[in-house]
């Protein structure tokens, strides 16, 4: 089964203290540590077990800036088969609809049975592999914590609904999947793997090469446009908890207590 996997650089949110900027245009980005998103990262492990069962190939797609491909050989470290990074002036500033584009476009110049992404990323829309699946015009499950591998034409998958609910369906390949968190445990990269991938070339493809126009992605193709970032107003009676994880928990517990809301 041939599986490409499409991830993304985010900021590691365990690793800096996230601030807006003071003109509200942006995150304050300087000196931030970057990482691969989470739920890219359980996407790539799946493929990659669903490869070690029934064979194929993984191969792992990012947009973005030379440094996103860091993110390519960490995912190639870990065990993809292949890296792609689609890096172009012209794709800075696109929306959902447009990384959908790019993506579609790498889909395109391939021969991919199942396409993962991760249910969210660092902007949170969760919008990209539900707009990537009705551009390429097929079958798409979102929030998908379990995979079965029926055949070569058809898989098994689980996915969270409303209560906490399971909902099992059979799709037929090809088809796109948004990966959640818990789906499985991600490996360790070592540095063996690190080694392993650094002088591995890693195709580079532009706006030329996708055979798209310039001004169909990036700022000058998006409609949807980020206006501001901001810290919410601190609202009447709210107190924000401080401390470790679990003397926040224990403050939490002893105010539901005080307040009623339990016992």
């Amino acid at each position: 089964m041939e599986i490409l996997v499409c991830v993304k650089r985010v900021p590691d949110t365990a690793e800096n203290e996230i601030e807006v900027a003071g003109d509200g245009s942006d995150i304050e980005r300087d000196d931030l540590v970057y990482s691969v998103n989470e739920w890219d990262n359980y996407a790539v492990e799946e493929a990659i077990q669903i490869v070690d069962n029934a064979g194929g190939s993984v191969t792992v797609v990012s947009v973005g800036d030379e440094d996103a491909e860091e993110v390519v050989r960490r995912e190639m470290a870990m065990g993809a088969n292949n890296g792609i990074l689609l890096s172009d002036d012209a794709f800075e500033g696109s929306d959902g609809k447009g990384l959908a584009t790019l993506l579609k476009a790498a889909v395109d110049k391939g021969n991919y049975d199942l396409i993962l992404t991760g249910a969210l990323a660092d902007d949170g829309a969760g919008q990209v592999g539900g707009m990537l699946a009705a551009l390429l015009d097929v079958p798409y499950a979102s929030v998908v914590n379990t995979i079965e591998v029926i055949d070569d034409k058809k898989l098994k998958v689980g996915r969270e609904i409303e209560g906490g609910n399971q909902e099992m369906n059979e799709i037929d390949l090809p088809c796109v999947l948004s990966i959640q968190t818990g789906i499985n445990e991600p490996r360790y990269v070592g540095i063996r793997g690190i080694r392993k991938v650094a002088s591995v070339e890693i195709p580079v493809w532009g706006a030329t090469d996708l055979g798209i126009a310039a001004d169909s992605v990036g700022d000058a193709g998006a409609r949807a446009k980020r206006v501001d970032y901001f810290v919410p107003d601190l609202g009447e009676g709210a107190e924000i908890l401080e401390g470790s994880s679990d003397e926040m928990a224990e403050k939490l517990i002893e105010l539901l207590k005080a307040k009623g809301g339990i016992k």
